[in-house]
């Protein structure tokens, strides 16, 4: 496979978690539904680091690497950096905790910011070429 074909394998996963969280939400799933969010976010800002080259063996490396190389270079809006951060820990929460509070108001605003996150990130892939 080449890294073009993986970095397209990574970003449908991405749109099939979208599409996942919205089918757990209307099952009033949320804490599963914020888990796919997060992941749709993670899977892309990962694509995006792997069609430059590096690969990174935690989340926190992933989330960090994303934020250094295209945030602080103003190659993408900081605004995602926040989402991708706030992504994890309420994944975190939601995953790992018995009560989270997690509500249908918070799953629809994640929704939000992960389906535009999603996009922007897949604009600059095709941008650079690497789609």
């Amino acid at each position: 496979m080449t890294r073009q074909e993986e970095v397209r394998a990574m970003l449908d996963k991405a749109q099939r978690y979208l599409k996942s969280a919205e089918t757990l939400r209307q099952q009033q799933d949320y804490d599963s539904a914020v888990s796919r969010l997060y992941y749709a976010m993670f899977y892309v800002a990962e694509a995006l680091l792997f069609a430059h080259g590096q690969s990174f063996s935690s989340h926190r490396a992933v989330i960090s690497a994303f934020a250094q190389q295209f945030i602080k270079t103003k190659r993408l809006p900081p605004e995602l950096h926040q989402w991708l951060r706030e992504g994890f820990e309420k994944r975190q929460v939601s995953d790992y905790e018995f009560m989270t509070g997690t509500s249908d108001a918070v799953v629809v605003e994640m929704q939000t910011r992960a389906s535009q996150f999603v996009n922007q990130v897949e604009a600059l892939l095709k941008q650079e070429g690497a789609l």
